[in-house]
């Protein structure tokens, strides 16, 4: 099953130039099917590809009620069984912050944390688990709220360069993920965000269902219309 999931990630990988010889990664691990899928992906990868590059996995505990959220021992266990370097992040918050924190928040305090902590551990790439069926939704999102069809950049640099944010799974399906999960036997994950039924991404999530009844390309032409705006 890897052999083919491989096939999808080598593709964005080559396409949108994701991973290079020397490279130190840093997989954001949020315990969900997606990021774990990744990050054992691009373990197995190292076995059969040219260039070479090293794994950390950083996880960020907590969730729109703050940092104090209870650690996730299943997820620890599960990383150190199979020889994952790793760490367990608090974020940061400003002293002006109220909680819960809006899904925009959330995200940007997230994300700032594990900026910070991968160039501490001297990782130059970040990687997120984003599946194909992240991007489409996406798209629709920018189509329904903002106007344009765009949807998020397989790879962008930060600071001058210095940093890589890459998206290796933009051309897997979710239903691929699922099913290599499912032969993974992964922890239970973190407790659901009580604010996840609430965002907008559920809306997308919902809408796609019902556009691809009788409609299985939706999702395809998505993505695509997502990729070629963001590339324009």
């Amino acid at each position: 099953m890897a052999y083919w999931l491989l096939k999808d990630v080598n593709r964005g990988i080559r396409e949108h130039d994701l991973v290079r010889d020397g490279d130190r990664i840093a997989v954001a691990v949020s315990g969900g099917k997606d990021s774990l899928a990744l990050l054992t992906l691009l373990d197995l990868r190292r076995r059969s590809v040219a260039e070479h590059y090293s794994l950390i996995a950083l996880h960020v505990q907590g969730d729109s009620r703050g940092p104090n959220t209870p650690a996730h021992p299943p997820l620890q266990r599960w990383l150190a069984q199979r020889g994952y370097a790793y760490r367990i992040l608090s974020p940061q918050l400003g002293d002006s912050e109220t909680l819960p924190l809006n899904c925009q928040r959330c995200a940007w305090s997230r994300r700032r944390t594990l900026f910070e902590a991968a160039t501490r551990e001297g990782c130059g790439v970040v990687a997120f688990g984003h599946h194909a069926d992240d991007l489409a939704q996406t798209t629709l999102l920018n189509l329904l709220f903002h106007g344009r069809a765009e949807t998020m950049a397989p790879r962008r640099e930060y600071f001058g360069g210095r940093l890589r944010l890459i998206r290796p799974l933009c051309y897997v399906p979710e239903k691929a993920v699922r099913r290599f999960a499912r032969a993974l036997d992964l922890p239970p994950p973190p407790a659901t965000c009580p604010q996840a039924e609430h965002s907008q991404r559920e809306l997308a999530r919902s809408l796609l269902s019902q556009a691809e009844t009788g409609h299985p390309q939706v999702r395809t032409n998505l993505l695509r219309a997502g990729l070629r705006g963001t590339a324009a």
